[in-house]
Order: C-alpha cells, then structure tokens, then sequence
C-alpha cells in the first residue's frame, strides 16, 4: 500500500481546481434562494445580465461573454425567449447572426434582480479589495 506522501501532487489539498470548483458552487450556491424567486437559473441569470447591459447583441457575443458554446446557449436564450425575456431575430445584414434584445418583461425583471449582487456579495467573508483581488486573479485563469 501507498503511503500518501509518495505522490503530493495527487493530495486534494495540492489541487488548484478543488476551490475554484468548491467556491463556485458554494457561491452559486448563494444565489439559488434568490433566482429561485425569479424562476431563473444561474446560467440564465448571468445570460440576462450580458442582455441587459447590451440591450441588444449577438448570440456569439454571449456566448463569448460567458465562455460558452452554441450548443449550450441556443437552449438556454430559446427558455428566456419562451419566458418572454427576449426575443431572438435574425439579423437584416447578415442572417448567420442572431440578435438577441432585451424585451419590456425582460426589464422589469431587471427590476427584479437589481438586488441580488449586493445581497450575494453580503453573503461572503471577503472585504472588498479582497474580492477585486480574486475577481482579477480569476480572470487571469479565463484568459490564458
């Protein structure tokens, strides 16, 4: 038998993954109570708040946005769209992309959701430099 010291890099305490996977869902966790009220799930939140910033935009806009691909994303804004969030077009100069756009439901539930950062964010032990910190260190793993 292997004692565990004859391979440290395969201890979970050496594991770089292991928090980012825990701290994901313990933070999205942190959510679900509050997209539960709006009937949205995390994935369709984060979709809304790209919309919402853009108004309008390209479905590979998102999905460059949010890391990821159509196979994922054209499932997930057709469930905004049937929920009235948004609606899909085509558009006039080039019918490969698809426009999404915010609709008039999709702003007030803007509305809605306006609180939810600040209510997340009141959740977690970090200061506010400390959340900078990791936000910019986290980014930095996105886009190598």
């Amino acid at each position: 038998m292997t004692q565990k010291s004859d391979y440290p890099q395969l201890l979970l305490c050496n594991q770089l993954c292991f928090p980012l996977y825990a701290g994901a869902r313990a933070v999205i966790g942190r959510y679900k109570p509050f997209l539960d009220e709006l009937e949205l799930t995390y994935t369709q939140y984060v979709t809304m708040l790209v919309v919402w910033e853009h108004t309008e935009i390209t479905s590979r806009e998102i999905g460059k946005r949010l890391y990821l691909d159509s196979g994922t994303l054209t499932p997930l804004l057709k469930k905004l769209e049937k929920k009235g969030y948004i609606e899909r077009v085509r558009s006039e100069e080039d019918e490969r992309n698809l426009i999404v756009r915010v609709t008039e439901k999709g702003l007030v539930l803007r509305e809605q959701a306006k609180d939810i950062p600040q209510k997340v964010g009141s959740c977690t032990s970090l200061s506010s430099e400390e959340a900078k910190v990791l936000y910019s260190l986290l980014y930095k793993i996105l886009d190598n």
